[in-house]
């Protein structure tokens, strides 16, 4: 992650992307509707989508509150509406070019809880590939009107933005006159974008379905599809036709299976899909070829000589093709994000009118997702140690799966195969056990070898639940809890074990609605507890997911101590925080969450006296699939002031990515000490991976490493001083972490004084 996270943790969940005009039609004029003065319509608000879908009871036209003109948009919502959120959004074609597509607009709001932003998401064939909601500015409060803009380089795979403002929990907004610009010219004066169809446009054979049925397997059968679904992938992204985006591959995939599917033993296998490829073509001949690659972490494709296992006709095809593969920076199915390098996925459909994903499009979801991982995870070698037998093992069990339940679920333990905290599937992970839309009102965490409550996640249905800060979960309905735990994992991502238990202990008491039993060990003695389940959204878990201080991002505990956590920094208000910090012997900088904003650089620059390397990137190469070779390193270079106290990193389990990555950088500063525990192992920009039925994964898409070349992923970030909280700690409300790298920095116990300016409240709600 060089600089920011490729794409946000929060999207607009909304589908605006439909038929868009061709490149011969006039552009449409929105500038009436984004002015809200859309005189003739049977209402100026017709053509603003809700978000949620209709707004229900929140979107408004106002002739009262304007900015300019008759009317203006208001947002209005109180604690009793729906969801989190509220927008106004307009999707607009993208038929035009230019750099950079900036929205302008003006705002005005009043009593607002949470925060306002103008947003802007644009959207290519799979999702979401640009997105700012201004969540980070972090406005809130009441404001009068002013000006705002959202700025965000025009993507060359979008095909489409949608535009408006938001509201995030109670309050009013009112948002008028809105415009957009390319590169700061208003867009009526872009020039138009000549976009040529591509096979995804234009071919629609299988749009309905894959018109594969499968009702049972046999084992030469099972064979044959782990050889399509590899010939397939290899094909995908060496085969100049299909490198170059002139076949709809995934639409070839469906052609070429009834032949594969009929084909009674392996040489007959062999024989229908040699055919199938020989009616591609062949590649044309190189000149000059791609050189063999010579890398860190080479691609494997020794089977390609496997005589065994294609038959001499198909292993002579696939070897021509590999030596005439195509010398090309950008693939049509893979490129790489500028200034990032992780590679993106953007033109793989994801179909998302198939609720019901047929037998096809689920070995489809299969074949794309093993074969992505196989050229494009800079991680790899992480994976599940046998990678071909995974192709081997979901085959029939993707084939078996009869609802879109069992798709979803037999995919998420394809995806925790990857061992990848990243990698989850974003859509239906209610299937993932336990299941149920309630939990037991308290916060579980993973203490001392056990799940512990650590907290409430409801101010009066916490402590009514007869459970107590301190006890240790021993059963569940009679079901020992390690029990279900070792039946969960296999459906658990996670790069390493403290993620995974990490992840299972916040959803360990999830289930139906009503009573449940749990038993728990309390003072030496194991107690039953007839406790109830209720709505999750009736609950408030934000409060475990971090194990900072409570309070604001900056404090000095005392005159030695400064204290900074990163889960509500700025990066505007860094010089603040340096003054602030001025003169303490130690600067505690608590990463024990998720920054709220990027300051590996703002604030890393003040921690060195001289440029210092702090990571080492690995970079793929879209002429060798499966290459993955040592790319840039980045250092930090000095900036005035500069702290020169000691500093120590706080750590644990919920460290992760981005967070890992500012303790890499904030480590540099000279006798630096991580304290804490083992991080969540998941580090580098995300890449999304769009899956048939509307659902999506994600890769740790960037090898992130320390410069000499020390690995992040699955490792974490290791402390220099281990430390773990303790249950007596957790029933005593102490930070047992951040008081070891206190006593570690200063050499002496904390003071009462100092303890208490943590505040820490362990059975306190949220």
């Amino acid at each position: 992650m060089p600089r920011k996270a490729a794409f946000p943790a929060f999207a607009l969940a909304i589908s605006l992307l439909s038929a868009f005009p061709s490149s011969s039609q006039a552009r449409e004029d929105k500038s009436k509707v984004l002015t809200f003065e859309a005189a003739g319509t049977t209402s100026p608000l017709s053509e603003w989508k809700g978000v949620p879908q209709g707004g229900p009871g929140t979107l408004f036209l106002d002739s009262m509150v304007v900015h300019e003109g008759r009317y203006s948009g208001r947002i209005e919502r109180t604690a009793q509406s729906p969801l989190e959120f509220s927008a106004f959004a307009l999707p607009i074609p993208i038929d035009f070019t230019g750099d950079t597509l900036e929205l302008r607009g003006w705002m005005k709001y009043e009593g607002v809880a949470d925060y306002v932003g103008l947003w802007q998401r644009q959207d290519a064939a799979a999702g979401y590939v640009a997105f700012d909601n201004m969540e980070q500015r972090g406005l809130k409060g009441t404001a009068d009107w002013a000006e705002y803009r959202v700025a965000l380089r025009l993507m060359p795979r979008a095909k489409s933005v949608s535009v408006g403002a938001l509201l995030a929990g109670p309050g009013k907004l009112w948002v008028d006159d809105l415009r957009l610009y390319v590169d700061g010219k208003p867009l009526a004066e872009a020039p138009t974008l000549v976009r040529v169809p591509s096979p995804l446009d234009t071919d629609h054979e299988f749009d309905a379905g894959s018109r594969v049925e499968v009702k049972s397997l046999t084992k030469a059968q099972i064979e044959n599809l782990v050889v399509l679904g590899k010939v397939w992938g290899f094909l995908k992204y060496h085969h100049p036709a299909i490198v170059a985006g002139k076949r709809q591959w995934d639409y070839d995939l469906f052609r070429a299976l009834p032949g594969v599917l009929a084909a009674r033993d392996r040489a007959a296998g062999q024989r229908a899909i040699a055919a199938w490829v020989a009616s591609l073509g062949e590649a044309p001949p190189c000149s000059p070829c791609v050189e063999p690659p010579k890398a860190r972490f080479m691609p494997r494709l020794g089977w390609l000589s496997d005589r065994r296992l294609l038959g001499s006709e198909l292993s002579a095809r696939l070897l021509q093709i590999y030596a005439r593969r195509p010398n090309v920076d950008e693939q049509f199915y893979v490129a790489r994000i500028p200034n990032i390098s992780n590679f993106e996925f953007t033109n793989e459909p994801d179909y998302a009118a198939l609720k019901e994903p047929d037998a096809g499009y689920r070995l489809l979801s299969l074949f794309r997702h093993w074969n992505i991982i196989e050229y494009w995870a800079p991680y790899r070698d992480l994976c599940d140690p046998d990678w071909d037998q995974v192709l081997r093992d979901f085959v029939p069990r993707l084939l078996a799966a009869r609802s879109r339940d069992d798709y979803a679920a037999t995919m998420i333990a394809q995806i925790a195969r990857v061992h990848d905290t990243h990698a989850n599937l974003i859509g239906p992970l209610d299937v993932r056990p336990p299941r149920g839309k309630a939990q037991v009102p308290v916060r579980v965490r993973f203490v001392e070898d056990n799940f512990v409550i650590s907290g409430y996640g409801h101010a009066r249905l916490g402590p009514a639940s007869g459970l107590k800060v301190g006890d240790i979960i021993q059963a569940i309905d009679g079901v020992p809890v390690e029990a279900l735990v070792e039946s969960w994992r296999p459906m658990y991502a996670a790069s390493n074990d403290a993620a995974q238990r990490r992840d299972m202990a916040r959803w360990l008491t999830k289930g139906q609605p009503g009573a449940v039993r749990l038993a728990v060990l309390r003072d030496g003695a194991t107690v039953d507890v007839n406790a109830a389940r209720v709505p999750v959204d009736s609950l408030d878990f934000s409060g475990g997911r971090t194990h900072d201080l409570p309070g604001p991002a900056f404090r000095r505990l005392s005159a030695d101590i400064a204290y900074l956590k990163m889960s509500p920094v700025k990066d505007s208000e860094v010089a603040e925080y340096l003054r602030g910090a001025a003169g303490a012997h130690c600067w505690i900088i608590d990463i024990r969450n998720y920054p709220s904003d990027f300051l590996t650089f703002e604030l890393g620059q003040h921690l060195v006296r001289d440029s210092t390397a702090f990571v080492t990137f690995t970079t793929g190469d879209p002429r060798n699939p499966g290459a993955f070779d040592w790319g840039k390193t980045l250092s930090l270079e000095p900036e005035k002031p500069y702290f020169d106290g000691g500093v120590a990193i706080l750590v644990d389990e919920v460290t992760q990515s981005s967070a890992e990555y500012h303790a890499m950088a904030f480590r540099t500063h000279p006798g630096a000490v991580v304290v804490g525990s083992t991080t969540a192992g998941a580090d580098g920009n995300v890449s999304p991976i769009p899956l048939p039925g509307g659902m999506r994964t994600m890769i740790s898409g960037i090898g992130v490493f320390y410069p000499d070349h020390r690995p992040t992923q699955r490792v974490g970030i290791v402390p220099d001083l281990v430390v773990r909280p303790t249950i007596a700690g957790i029933r005593a409300g102490r930070d047992e972490v951040l008081e070891a790298a206190i006593q570690r920095m200063l050499h002496r116990p904390v003071t009462d004084a100092e303890r208490a300016a943590m505040v820490v409240g362990a059975t306190s709600t949220p």
